[in-house]
């Protein structure tokens, strides 16, 4: 269904993964915006953005200012996707619908504006903390794995965009050191994303199925995974206690994902809190709540200590992104 033509002043604002896109149109309102009209489109069906935004808005002429958290890294006006092949042109897309004041950032950057107008509801606490002043992050496990910095400038966070979900992958024991090994030999390079994302949960799969530490994949497993989207199979057939061996992939996930978003909070000094968004944690927040994620959280040396008193919650909203994206939009809008 193609966004209505509405007559208020609005905002496009955009989520565009390496799965999907979500746009939304927003109309402005003296003391921020409200959602008007969305639609979610699956990114891979399309060979560039135009083509989902002339779908989308249909003629549309009144918008007063557009901002699209793209999922990539963000170096200039030429934006090439890290999970689609697309490129965004910033200059064409201006000109295409015919706005100037026209912003792409980095979406989670995007996701990490969106934290600052979510409701309490729109979050799940891991770890309770002790509240301080001082900097945030995000990382989001999801298609593939974004961080970003909230920087505490004293009054507000300053988002920071930040590519550390490629970094390389540190193993904290022989068992991970064994795991590395074994994708080296096969792919060479092995980020952090390799493992947190959901073709990452099916990587560790394959490496325990193929290592047979945990018996042999049964056909039906065997047949359900060919069929369907294996990190969704793995991780429903853990939540169903059927499969040792997605049992184990899970655990091995969690507690990596744990370990790198502690990493995440020392490198940054987050004593404000982490935040965990992406598809992939709503997905398994019952997994997440048993303690495996922040004892590797928390396992942290040292700094231990400090590392246990920082606040780590799980973004429930899947619109986080894209109201961070309206928000961002809406910041840079001259005052009437």
């Amino acid at each position: 269904m193609k966004a209505k033509k509405i007559r208020h002043r609005m905002i496009l604002a955009g989520d565009i993964g390496g799965t999907k896109t979500r746009l939304g149109l927003f109309q402005v309102e003296k003391n921020g915006f409200h959602l008007l009209s969305e639609k979610t489109f699956p990114s891979k069906k399309y060979t560039n953005l135009s083509d989902i935004l002339r779908d989308f808005l249909a003629g549309q002429k009144n918008i007063v200012s557009a901002c699209f958290g793209v999922a990539g890294p963000i170096t200039g006006e030429i934006v090439k996707t890290t999970n689609l092949p697309w490129v965004i042109n910033v200059k064409s897309l201006k000109k295409e619908i015919s706005l100037n004041n026209l912003k792409i950032i980095n979406d989670l950057v995007a996701n990490a504006y969106g934290i600052s107008v979510l409701k309490k509801n729109d979050f799940v606490t891991l770890n309770t903390g002790m509240i301080q002043k001082g900097n945030k992050a995000l990382i989001s496990a999801g298609t593939g794995l974004g961080q970003s910095i909230l920087y505490w400038e004293g009054k507000q966070h300053v988002p920071s965009p930040s590519e550390g979900g490629h970094v390389e992958f540190g193993p904290k024991n022989a068992f991970e050191i064994e795991m590395l090994q074994y994708f080296m030999k096969r792919f060479g390079h092995v980020s952090y994303e390799f493992l947190l994302s959901g073709a990452g949960l099916h990587h560790i799969y394959q490496f325990l199925k193929d290592t047979k530490r945990f018996g042999n994949e049964p056909e039906w497993l065997t047949k359900k995974i060919k069929r369907e989207d294996p990190a969704m199979v793995i991780s429903e057939v853990a939540s169903l206690k059927k499969s040792r061996l997605c049992s184990k992939a899970l655990d091995v996930f969690i507690s990596i994902y744990g370990a790198a978003a502690g990493n995440l909070a020392l490198q940054a000094m987050t004593v404000g809190g982490i935040y965990l968004g992406g598809g992939i944690a709503p997905k398994i927040i019952w997994k997440l709540k048993d303690g495996t994620f922040m004892d590797a959280f928390r396992n942290k040396g040292r700094l231990s200590d400090i590392v246990s008193r920082i606040p780590v919650k799980v973004i429930m909203n899947d619109r986080a992104a894209l109201l961070g994206a309206a928000y961002y939009a809406s910041s840079s809008l001259k005052s009437d």
